[in-house]
């Protein structure tokens, strides 16, 4: 198996290191059974279902999930922040990592690694925003928000990572095996018209959250294609505590990603990259963080033809 043929297949079982996609998926997972656990705890605790529900809904998942009352938020500012990797429901998490890995992995393959998630909690916090605005300020929302479910799940983050995408690749074609493929902006709008639909009903509140979270995903990318990229902050933040934890790191020396030597049956002096394991490692990590338009010249015949030889 060659290098590029390995380095594909890694992509599609999302083996590489700090994989974004890999890491929302895990985390989304492991809170789901973590609060199920618990859940199954106090199921067997209590004499009746109804009690257990309420003291597990009222003790556990409440302070994972967003209130709408602003009162209730105060002491629980986390939720902001928590309630979108949260998820009660073995369907509802299903279809939010369905979503998630469907369009994440598209956007991740043409953004790289770093994009991801700083759309997936921008698209979160708006909408928790929303959400909360609606909630209070809408009268025909207000009772239903304030006495039914709060906000949980990352349905918000999900509708933002799939606008990304769509916005950036609106032609890209999926289940090539239909007529030549669907394209991708047919299954969003789909994904949106359901939202939509909803607004009109007493879960309106919970349906303009993930239109919320849409619109911040198309914006995100907007500026991105002009220069903007709002994801520095976080790449810069997440770098700084990564440091932190690994002082070592700031002192290893950068490995020499430019060797070269003069290759017999070519023109005297051309040089050519030096195929090691080291610098084709260094380039897959390139196009994971930033993707394959980030290699200059040299870096993508080093990898072409790195994707013709076996190490």
């Amino acid at each position: 198996m060659s290098v590029m043929q390995q380095n594909r297949r890694n992509n599609l079982l999302l083996g590489q290191d700090n994989n974004a996609l890999t890491w929302l998926i895990i985390i989304n997972a492991v809170i789901f059974v973590i609060i199920n656990f618990v859940k199954i705890v106090y199921f067997l605790a209590y004499d009746t279902n109804m009690e257990a529900m309420q003291n597990f809904h009222l003790q556990v998942v409440d302070w994972f999930s967003l209130p709408a009352g602003i009162d209730k938020l105060a002491y629980r500012p986390w939720t902001i922040l928590s309630y979108m990797f949260t998820h009660e429901g073995v369907w509802q998490l299903i279809g939010t990592l369905l979503w998630l890995w469907g369009f994440g992995y598209i956007l991740q393959d043409l953004t790289g690694n770093s994009k991801l998630i700083p759309v997936y909690i921008y698209g979160g916090l708006a909408g928790a925003i929303l959400f909360i605005l609606t909630s209070n300020l809408i009268p025909q929302y207000y009772a239903v928000a304030n006495e039914a479910m709060p906000l949980i799940g990352g349905g918000a983050a999900v509708m933002a990572v799939a606008l990304a995408t769509t916005t950036l690749a609106p032609g890209y074609r999926i289940f090539p095996m239909l007529n030549g493929g669907i394209p991708l902006w047919v299954l969003t709008l789909i994904f949106v018209a359901i939202d939509y639909a909803t607004i009109a009903s007493s879960s309106g509140s919970y349906a303009l959250a993930h239109l919320a979270g849409g619109t911040i995903g198309f914006v995100f990318i907007k500026q991105m294609q002009k220069g903007n990229d709002w994801s520095d902050w976080m790449i810069s933040f997440y770098n700084w505590v990564n440091d932190l934890f690994n002082p070592e790191k700031k002192f290893k020396k950068k490995p020499v990603s430019q060797q070269q030597f003069y290759k017999p049956g070519k023109k005297p002096f051309e040089k050519t990259p030096r195929l090691t394991q080291q610098k084709l490692d260094d380039i897959l990590d390139k196009i994971n963080q930033d993707g394959y338009d980030s290699l200059n010249e040299e870096e993508k015949i080093f990898l072409k033809k790195a994707s013709q030889e076996d190490f």
